[in-house]
């Protein structure tokens, strides 16, 4: 389905364009609203339905809804041309069967520009039923008692052809209310003058009815006509007469059945939330005609379900309104019994979707105007709102008038698009709106908080806009839908209440130090809530040029785990300027910290060594940045510059002089100085990670025993202070050390560290694991254990991690060594003199052990300085080798 798209139409001369008004697909809303009419068909043709019944809960609804420029007006026209028959019917949406009768589609269009008032409303809905032919004479009589009540000087033909009502059925009105007048008249044996006055019709008819006379026996099953007859004929009374019309549908024959399926549209334009009048009589009609579906779309859910509407509202409650009441969790599996929820969220387009309609909308000789890259651009920034969309396709035609449009034009916001989002919303709800577009998510103490008023009332209303969506298993339930987001946050906001830089500023302060509450007053200082925190307060800081504060102590608690979640908040709107404030340094630097698990560390040190360049920092994380620096280069196998920086942050009072030292001793040791290490590890505590030094000196001599009790000790201290991913370090040491002494114990302790690592983003700790489990597998017959290293000497390489590199040789020297493979353990022994020598003569002791593995001679005077001599490392390492051969 496709008309003619004037505003495209009218804004371009040439005349070989074709302009089409695309309608995208929707088939989702489609299917929803067939199943609903069909369940709707369904319960009124049951057995036990009563449309008199006034108690009864009810399902006769469904609402959707969506943030403006969605299509929900366009999507509402389609059901109804759908609806009024299947060649007005959209290919796509299938053809549904409604069995017997027919289906009366009635749409009004509540938007304040169509001039509704609740009469109108009443009068759409009777005319729409003129297409019977015949008069409904309860409902025309009160009507006719009405009107010559409340409009004495017009009569109801002049106010039809007056008010653009008149249409197709304008004139048959009228004439079916008079035709109901004399046939009640004819039924009470009343003269001709009498019978045309309604005062003295309806009077004579009440008493035929308090009365029970025969005459009136057609009218007597509407148990409640006498009452309505009687009561005042003014605007409330109105808003019952609903009620007569569906008892007056409920009476028609079954050859003249019909299910009348009203869609009210723009339902946000029934005014504000504190000022219910309009909604109340709307929803009096949806109550009092049960037989009729309604399909209502709109802005906003329906509240209908709150109990704490009662009072505003006729009827209110999940028990009236079961379908409307929403769920705080969603169910973690749908039954076949669970009845589906009648408040469905108008979702966005999907990209395949954005691209047809931009496709179909402008065409040239049967082909799209607008060219692919364009179109790609355009759907990207519009997440999917057809609005942007819109905007869109005139822009590409401005643009044309003047040059050929290329994809950086539509790499834009439109304001129109600020407007239509603020334009339905108190101060106080704008002014939270933009408070928390500052921030990927958020709940309502942090909305309130960071807009700086003293109540969440307004953050309580804003959340139930369809712009805001929800996740309810996040850390933060609510976000911002993306396009609207950056659009308030970027766009030229012309509207009357317009933020200025400065108080983008002080929202931006609001918000950080709401941020900064969130995560000092958490209990334990939950890890989730921290990476949160830091994620969104870095962002923040960074955006708006602020100070650090609470986000120093955060990148130090952040460090202190050894955890590495992701961290890197979203790219900065705009160009990128590069690092010009602390704030872009620390982004930048725990960013660099976290995504060296996944980089090679060349590209970790060279992003470090910028960090620390720029002088940015305050003192104490710049050592951060020195002392993580000296670690890559360490791993790279640049042992001075690794020392100088070590050495540095170790003569500094940094939080990580005690890690600074304890890099010092791991330089000693890769440099074969075994004393000076162990005597280093003794004055380390806990802050320098004494035990798991300790091991990493007992293992290389072979002392496996002593290792592995180090590592535990080690890994319990940390269990002991929570430090996770120092838990889970140790626990892999301990598994590497066992794995060379006795394969079964070693299953178990690797299986402890595969469970400690879950969760935790550790790329060295992960290579240990895997070439422990290599250690343990040493020495079985089959190419298994080599085509495993060679897949492992791969990602070691890419890692740019020397220690791992190294390990898997020497893993290597020992399955070849327990085999007695010569020609293999050389090659080994080969590799490994490269690495040494590539790394400045570090891991020397890794060739020693390879030659003592497999009983062979040093060719070279070897420089490391063991702890007892050489000979005992030589035959403690001969002598495992031989008890895995055994």
């Amino acid at each position: 389905m496709a008309g003619r798209d004037l505003r495209a139409l009218f804004s371009t001369n040439d005349r070989s364009l074709d302009t089409a008004e695309a309608f995208t697909d929707r088939r989702a809303q489609w299917d929803l609203v067939a199943a609903t009419l069909t369940e709707h068909l369904r319960h009124t043709a049951a057995p036990g339905f009563d449309v008199e019944d006034l108690e009864a809960p009810r399902s006769n609804l469904l609402v959707l809804h969506g943030i403006g420029g969605i299509g929900k007006t366009t999507l509402s026209r389609k059901i109804e041309a759908a609806l009024a028959g299947a060649g007005e019917r959209p290919a796509q949406w299938g053809a549904p069967s409604w069995g017997p009768g027919r289906i009366l589609p009635v749409r009004i269009d509540l938007a304040r520009a169509a001039g509704n008032d609740f009469e109108r409303i009443v009068l759409t809905i009777r005319l729409a039923l003129a297409e019977l032919g015949r008069p409904l004479p309860a409902f025309d009589l009160a009507l006719k008692r009405y009107w010559e009540a409340q409009h004495p000087t017009e009569s109801l033909a002049d106010y039809l052809r007056r008010g653009n009502l008149a249409g197709r059925f304008g004139k048959q009105l009228p004439q079916q209310v008079q035709s109901a007048m004399a046939d009640v008249a004819q039924m009470l044996v009343l003269p001709g003058t009498v019978g045309s006055v309604v005062g003295q019709v309806t009077g004579s008819l009440v008493r035929a009815l308090r009365e029970r006379r025969q005459t009136v026996r057609a009218l007597a099953g509407c148990r409640r006509l006498a009452d309505l007859l009687e009561a005042e004929p003014d605007l409330d009374a109105l808003s019952f007469y609903p009620h007569l019309l569906a008892w007056e549908i409920a009476q028609l024959p079954a050859d003249k059945r019909v299910t009348p399926v009203i869609l009210f549209d723009t339902f946000e334009e029934t005014g504000d939330r504190t000022h219910r009048d309009l909604e109340r009589l709307i929803q009096r009609i949806v109550w009092l005609m049960p037989n009729a579906l309604f399909v209502i779309t709109g802005r906003a859910r329906l509240q209908w379900a709150d109990p704490a509407l009662q009072g505003q509202l006729d009827h209110t409650g999940p028990t009236a309104w079961p379908g409307l009441a929403a769920h705080s969790v969603p169910p973690a599996r749908a039954t076949e019994t669970r009845r589906p929820g009648r408040q469905i969220l108008i979702g966005d387009f999907a990209p395949e979707d954005c691209d047809d309609y931009l496709a179909r909308r402008l065409t040239q000789d049967g082909q799209p105007l607008i060219s692919a890259p364009i179109r790609a651009v355009i759907a990207e920034r519009s997440h999917g709102l057809p609005l942007h969309l819109d905007l869109s396709v005139l822009r590409f035609l401005e643009i044309r008038r003047i040059r050929t449009p290329e994809p950086a034009d539509f790499d834009t916001d439109f304001p129109a698009l600020v407007a239509r989002t603020l334009s339905d919303l108190t101060p106080d709800e704008r002014h939270v709106l933009r408070s928390v577009a500052l921030l990927d998510s958020f709940d309502l103490a942090l909305a309130t908080r960071a807009s700086g008023l003293a109540h969440q009332a307004p953050a309580m209303r804003l959340i139930e806009r369809p712009f805001v969506r929800e996740n309810v298993f996040g850390l933060w339930p609510f976000h911002l839908h993306g396009l609207i987001r950056s659009t308030i946050r970027s766009a030229d906001d012309q509207s009357d209440d317009r933020w200025s830089p400065a108080d983008w500023t002080a929202a931006a302060e609001r918000a950080l130090a709401a941020l900064g509450e969130q995560w000092n007053t958490s209990a334990g200082h939950d890890r989730l809530l921290l990476v949160g925190c830091l994620r969104q307060g870095l962002a923040v800081a960074r955006d708006h040029e602020l100070a650090l504060g609470w986000l120093a102590d955060a990148a130090w608690a952040y460090v202190s785990d050894s955890v590495w979640e992701p961290l890197a908040p979203p790219a900065r709107p705009g160009p990128d300027t590069g690092m010009s404030t602390a704030a872009d340094a620390l982004v930048e630097l725990l960013s660099t910290l976290a995504r060296r698990q996944h980089e090679h560390r060349e590209t970790t040190a060279r992003r470090l060594e910028t960090v620390a360049a720029t002088g940015l920092l305050p003192a104490d994380l710049h050592e951060m940045a020195v002392y993580y620096l000296a670690k890559a280069h360490r791993d790279l196998g640049r042992s001075t510059e690794s020392r100088r920086g070590m050495q540095y942050v170790a003569d500094s009072t940094s939080r990580l002089a005690p890690s600074a030292r304890r890099g010092l001793a791991h330089l000693a040791r890769l440099g074969g100085d075994f004393p000076t290490a162990l005597d280093t590890a003794r004055t380390l505590g806990w802050a320098g990670r004494h035990h798991r030094v300790e091991g990493d000196v007992w293992w290389p001599h072979g002392d496996m025993h002593r290792a592995a009790t180090a590592y535990q000790a080690a890994r319990d201290e940390a269990e002991h202070h929570g430090v996770a991913g120092e838990r889970a370090t140790s626990q892999a040491q301990r598994a590497f050390a066992l794995a060379f002494t006795d394969p079964a114990i070693a299953d178990d302790e690797l299986d402890l560290a595969d469970h400690l690592l879950d969760g935790i983003d550790l790329r060295a700790t992960r290579l240990t694991t895997q070439i422990a489990a290599l250690i343990r597998d040493a020495g079985t017959p089959g190419p298994t254990v080599d085509d495993r290293a060679e897949l492992l000497r791969t990602e070691a390489h890419s890692s740019g991690i020397t220690a791992a590199q190294a390990a898997l040789e020497l893993a290597l020297a020992f399955h070849h060594a327990i085999r007695g493979e010569t020609g293999p353990i050389t090659a080994d022994i080969a590799r490994l003199k490269t690495l040494s020598a590539a790394s400045d003569g570090d891991y020397a002791y890794f060739v020693d052990i390879a030659h003592h593995m497999a009983g062979l001679p040093l060719s070279t005077a070897s420089t490391t300085q063991w702890i007892d001599g050489e000979e005992p490392v030589r035959a403690t390492w001969r002598a495992l080798v031989q008890a895995r051969q055994a």
